[in-house]
């Protein structure tokens, strides 16, 4: 199990780095992670859905989404109420004290899902959540220690020097640990260094001393993960650096986002200036397109949309012929009225659009749920992807859809066309459409660019890195049968 000394380390690609060494080495590995928070989440062709960085780590396994490999997933609608996701099925929404006292009881659900997993393959490799370092969070905890101690997971910590303080992060984490927490630790990994990692002996000596743990390795600042798809929010706090090329491309960064990883084939397209619009930031007025992704609550990011007075940049931008594309819960914020008496999607009530698409959207209990492919309407272009969303959107501009997928219409354009939107997500994966879409709004895709070989490639690339710095053969020596303890 990796767990980190913090939030960001590198857990994830990590634990996709160490699932692509494993297969390489003939083993049937497998990912999983007891508890996620994310609105970037990925259907299953079984049914149900997980985080997008399990679905990144299985295809570094060379398998396909599984609930099994993320049992608890809780998706923030608010900074205080998230909805539970549980083996890939909501079952309700629930404030942060309310799931924080009642978390425990999931465990025997993530236990099921473990079971199954290591029944089924040779090893898995788990991804912790945040710290386990937060002690105050250890009661009840499924998602560290408390996972790592009941399944009987020998645990790899991670600490991430372009923070600064790595060795104190490291030492202070084995000193806040309730010491049979801390025998389950068999060693640690420094990440994200740059320079000559032969300065740091010196610090990973300290650690070992300090903590009597050895260290696995010193990884290098990788450059690979840049062409990963994004899997945490964590991302998006960062400045961002628009690509050089002649179209430009904007999205307004709403408070819920969901999925944002949309974009990611688009910021990999040489002629595409990408650039996301921070809080408080108008919507450049130059921009050519602007893309509303989606969100787990289109109501609380329309009233959001509405507080950073994006309304008016982005309806300006539509009257003056720029383009406008919703996805999702963006597609519902560009119709007429959004509605949801309820609560399905966040707290109840009802909304104005921003009445770009002559449509409205009710929300409903039924939550769609499935990969699906089709093909764009104009121009017949190939597209796979999945939906993830509630609500039923009805109106005259879905007679001009703009995709069929699987026999269905789907989204819808306005009578310029100017105007679109649609409910799936992944369409930019597919190469023939991401290059139709940009010959349309009069840009120009790179034909070299095939987007899921350049994300096998990276997946690849990161392994390497990684093997070229981690005594792999030790680490994985340190794997262990479930149910086993230290001795302490």
């Amino acid at each position: 199990m990796l767990q980190g000394t913090g939030s960001d380390v590198g857990k994830s690609v990590l634990t996709a780095a160490l699932c692509r060494l494993a297969r390489r080495r003939g083993m049937s590995v497998a990912p999983f992670k007891p508890q996620n928070m994310s609105n970037n989440a990925a259907a299953c062709a079984s049914g149900g859905e997980i985080g997008r960085a399990q679905a990144l780590q299985a295809m570094a396994c060379g398998l396909e989404p599984h609930t099994d490999f993320n049992p608890v997933l809780l998706k923030p609608e608010t900074d205080r109420r998230a909805q539970l996701v549980v083996h890939g099925k909501a079952v309700g929404a629930m404030d942060a004290a309310h799931y924080m006292t009642h978390r425990g009881e999931l465990l025997d659900r993530v236990m099921e899902s473990f079971d199954r997993l290591t029944a089924a393959h040779d090893l898995v490799i788990v991804e912790g959540a945040g710290s386990p370092s937060e002690i105050n969070l250890r009661a009840r905890d499924i998602a560290n220690m408390g996972f790592a101690r009941r399944a009987g997971v020998p645990v790899c910590l991670i600490g991430d020097i372009d923070k600064g303080g790595v060795i104190a992060s490291l030492v202070g984490t084995k000193t806040v640990l309730d010491p049979s927490d801390a025998a389950m630790i068999t060693g640690f990994l420094i990440n994200k260094f740059r320079g000559d990692p032969a300065l740091f002996e010196e610090g990973v000596n300290a650690i070992e001393e300090r903590t009597g743990w050895p260290c696995f390795g010193v990884i290098p600042w990788l450059t690979a993960t840049a062409h990963l798809p994004a899997e945490d929010a964590v991302t998006l706090e960062r400045p961002s650096r628009p690509a050089g090329g002649t179209l430009r491309i904007v999205a307004p960064m709403l408070s819920r986002m969901a999925n944002f990883d949309d974009a990611d084939p688009l910021k990999q397209e040489t002629g595409v200036a990408f650039e996301w619009v921070r809080p408080g930031q108008p919507i450049p007025r130059d921009a050519d397109v602007i893309i509303l992704f989606g969100t787990k609550s289109t109501l609380g990011d329309l009233d959001f949309l509405r507080q950073q007075g994006w309304d008016h940049d982005i309806i300006a931008h539509a009257r003056a012929g720029g383009r406008v594309l919703g996805i999702c819960g963006g597609y519902q914020m560009l119709g007429k009225r959004v509605l949801d008496p309820d609560g399905v999607d966040g707290e109840p009530g009802e909304a104005p659009g921003l009445s770009l698409l002559d449509v409205e959207t009710e929300m409903t209990g039924n939550k769609m749920v499935a990969p699906t492919l089709g093909h764009c309407v104009l121009g017949q272009a190939k597209v796979s992807g999945y939906e993830i969303h509630t609500g039923r959107t009805t109106g005259r501009d879905t007679q001009r859809p703009m995709f069929r997928l699987g026999g269905v219409d789907d989204g819808a354009r306005s009578a310029s066309g100017s105007i679109q939107g649609t409910y799936l997500h992944g369409a930019f994966s597919s190469d023939s459409f991401r290059r139709a879409w940009l010959e349309e709004i009069g840009g120009a895709g790179d034909a070299a660019l095939n987007y899921g070989q350049s994300v096998e490639d990276a997946l690849d690339a990161l392994a390497d890195g990684v093997e070229a710095a981690v005594e792999t053969d030790r680490l994985f020596a340190a794997a262990r049968q479930p149910g086993w303890q230290p001795q302490t």
